[in-house]
This record gives structure tokens, C-alpha cells and sequence, in this order.
């Protein structure tokens, strides 16, 4: 039973971890495509700026969501 609570521990981690990792990568080539797109073309910046700001709620609420199953995998189960 030790070893089941051990890798539920660790499979959380990773769950929780990985989300993180994703996350932060995701908001970089976001961000640096963002500032390439409206260094191109500087007229269409606040168009960009608003397709930006809902992807990055969107790539959040991935993590978000990695994260309440996580906490479901540890409180719950």
C-alpha cells in the first residue's frame, strides 16, 4: 500500500510539474511571436494584443485544469 501512495505522490508531481513546464513554454513563444508579429506590422498591434490575451487564458486553463485533477489524484483517491 506504501509503494501505491508513493507513486500517486510522484504521478501528481509530474502531473502538476509538466503542466508548469508546458505553461511557461507556451507563454514564451507566445509572447515572442507577439512582439515579432507587431514589430512587423505595429497597426494591427491591439488586433494581436486581444487574439494574444485569449490564447493565453486558454493555455492557463490547460494547466488549471492539470492541476484539479492532480489535486483530485491526491485528496480523493
Amino acid at each position: 500500500m506504501e509503494t501505491v501512495l508513493g507513486l500517486k505522490f510522484i504521478a501528481v508531481a509530474l502531473l502538476i510539474g509538466f503542466g508548469a513546464l508546458g505553461t511557461g513554454i507556451g507563454f514564451g513563444l507566445l509572447g515572442g511571436k507577439f512582439l515579432e508579429s507587431s514589430a512587423r506590422q505595429p497597426e494591427l498591434a491591439p488586433q494581436l494584443q486581444v487574439r494574444m490575451f485569449i490564447v493565453a487564458g486558454l493555455l492557463d486553463a490547460v494547466t488549471m485544469i492539470g492541476v484539479g485533477i492532480g489535486l483530485y489524484m491526491l485528496f480523493a483517491l
